[in-house]
């Protein structure tokens, strides 16, 4: 009797053990995410674009900045996003999308558009097609694809395709913000259409980094009329004709 009340509480243990252990690994796997998050930090900073005399930066808005280091995975793709045509503009004027991705350009127009890129890293050329409907093309390398119409010649937007999730547009004033970055070596690149691209190491520390300033320069810029899809110039009897 003595020997199997022996057993009894000897198995009872090794159960109580075991039961502790595991909530022990699970309480430590629930907090090993957090301890991972509280050692992310932001990448705050700056952009400006240097203008000729005279000239008032008014679309800062419009540019793209965002981190790259080696061997980081690549973000997933989204799966639909939308550039919506309507008012003869594309709307938003510049879309941020990672490398897969699909992007729909819907007519919201009561007449017809042709959406077509040829000038980026790839190209793609919807065709002719009416109010309601909506085609869309895949973005697969990194880059900026310029985006126009066939018909109406100042129509613009730009799909600017990036291989991280760390990236941002700034706000009216240029200041921006990326959040959730490991502490690491990075490239920091910066694009705007009038200006350009730059790059920069950059080195951000476990609880991120601030007052990064960034500068463009438009002072070259210099706005020439873009061809249409078959490389010749938009005629008057073509052009924004509807």
């Amino acid at each position: 009797m003595v020997s199997l009340l022996s057993t009894v509480k000897l198995r009872g243990a090794a159960i109580l053990h075991a039961y502790v252990s595991s909530a022990v690994i699970a309480l430590l796997l629930a907090w090993a995410p957090l301890s991972v998050v509280v050692a992310q930090g932001a990448v705050t900073g700056q952009l400006s674009i240097l203008e000729r005399p005279g000239a008032r930066t008014t679309d800062l808005a419009d540019g793209v900045v965002w981190l790259e280091t080696r061997g980081a995975p690549a973000p997933p793709a989204t799966p639909r996003t939308q550039i919506v045509m309507q008012s003869r503009e594309y709307v938003p004027r510049v879309r941020i999308v990672a490398l897969g991705s699909s992007v729909a350009f819907p007519n919201h127009d009561p007449f017809r558009h042709n959406v077509f890129s040829k000038s980026g890293p790839g190209e793609f050329d919807l065709g002719l097609y009416g109010r309601g409907e909506s085609k869309e093309a895949r973005v697969e390398r990194a880059g900026v694809y310029p985006v126009f119409c066939n018909i109406h010649s100042k129509m613009l937007a730009f799909v600017v395709a990036v291989p991280t999730s760390y990236v941002a547009q700034p706000n009216p004033d240029g200041r921006f913000s990326i959040a959730g970055v490991p502490p690491g070596t990075y490239t920091l690149h910066a694009w705007h259409d009038r200006g350009g691209i730059v790059t920069q190491e950059l080195k951000v520390e476990a609880d991120g980094r601030s007052g990064v300033m960034v500068q463009l320069d438009a002072r070259g810029y210099r706005f020439v009329q873009h061809k249409n899809k078959f490389g010749q110039e938009y005629t008057n009897a073509g052009r924004d004709r509807y």
